[in-house]
């Protein structure tokens, strides 16, 4: 009898088929889960031994005008590109005298200085120079270019929201016809002169992504110092900020999260997941992660990847400053970021 029911039910299927109609009750369990479940792995690249020898091939081999943007990819093998499922991780490089033209795109962007001096991201013609362990901010469809003026390289991560965008199909981009450069409107720096001091002019601000573009690392390493006088450490994170938009308290953008997170000799973080995915450079010391059931030991510019809902913890073995961006500020505005902490309840 439960045979021929059987039988029955799979002719019934199979009849919607050239319909493109599915029974939910067949699918049920594999789209609307208990809990998520990772379509990726963790992912980890040594600096040193990974990336750095063939971003520096790579500025041998071809111009930055050649390339439009000399740019390493670092993917998830588990994806065609992207290291998570909806952001990109990539490693940027420029040489003295060159210049990444000018181009905008619906996608947001930022960039972790990695090493080197004297390169700039100009913003809709606001010139932002760089240093080492700086953030800078390329908001979604911003004129943006690079340049370096002086002798030598530079180098820097550069994340984007790539999957995420084109998942929703809401992806545009264009390119500047001009000289490469797009025209300068500001001095240098005039973003942060204007609202990085904690105070903001009158005219009301209306976009999205934060009016500061670039958060200079000294300041940044400062804050993280200041709030160690306090001896007040989480349990899960140490000390961790978030770099904010100043007119609002909210995210730098829309759709990424970025934050700066301190753990002291000797900590060890307890374990913690959230739903978001996440991209983590060490940007000082030297350390060692696990994720899921991977260990990794860190040192300086170190990036590895954790996929959303992963239990994940990190050791300093002396004091250990992470940089690291996720997918949070966009989960949080569809109302679906949740995490867990260490063994407590998971609170929905």
């Amino acid at each position: 009898m439960e045979a021929a029911q059987n039988e029955v039910q799979q002719a019934f299927t199979a009849k919607m088929q050239a319909k493109h109609i599915t029974p939910l009750w067949t699918i049920a369990n594999r789209i609307v889960m208990r809990e998520p479940t990772p379509k990726i792995p963790s992912v980890f690249w040594n600096y040193q031994r990974d990336i750095r020898p063939y971003i520096l091939e790579a500025a041998d081999i071809i111009t930055a005008a050649e390339a439009h943007r000399r740019v390493l990819v670092l993917n998830n093998p588990e994806l065609k590109h992207g290291a998570t499922h909806t952001l990109t991780c990539a490693i940027q490089a420029i040489k003295g005298g060159e210049i990444a033209p000018a181009h905008r795109h619906s996608q947001a962007a930022l960039r972790f200085v990695i090493e080197g001096e004297g390169a700039y991201t100009a913003v809709n013609g606001e010139r932002i120079y760089m240093h080492q362990g700086d953030f800078i901010v390329t908001p979604a469809w911003t004129w943006h270019d690079h340049g370096k003026e002086s002798d030598g390289i530079m180098i820097w991560l550069d994340g984007l929201d790539v999957p995420l965008v084109n998942h929703l199909g809401a992806t545009f981009s264009d390119d500047y016809e001009g000289d490469g450069h797009f025209p300068q409107s500001r001095p240098p720096h005039d973003s942060f002169s204007r609202y990085g001091s904690g105070m903001l002019p009158l005219a009301p601000i209306t976009q999205r992504s934060s009016p500061v573009f670039a958060y200079p690392y000294e300041r940044t390493r400062a804050a993280l110092e200041n709030l160690r006088k306090a001896n007040d450490w989480d349990a899960c994170h140490g000390l961790k900020l978030k770099f904010a938009n100043p007119a609002t308290g909210d995210w730098v953008m829309p759709t990424i999260a970025t934050f700066a997170q301190l753990l002291p000799k000797g900590f060890k973080t307890a374990p913690y997941r959230s739903t978001e995915a996440t991209v983590v450079m060490a940007a000082e010391g030297t350390g060692k992660a696990t994720v899921g059931e991977q260990t990794y030991t860190l040192g300086k510019n170190d990036i590895f990847v954790v996929p959303n809902w992963t239990w994940w913890q990190v050791e300093a073995s002396d004091d250990l400053v992470l940089l690291s961006y996720s997918d949070r500020a966009a989960l949080e505005k569809l109302d679906l970021w949740r995490e867990q902490r260490a063994n407590e309840p998971l609170q929905l």
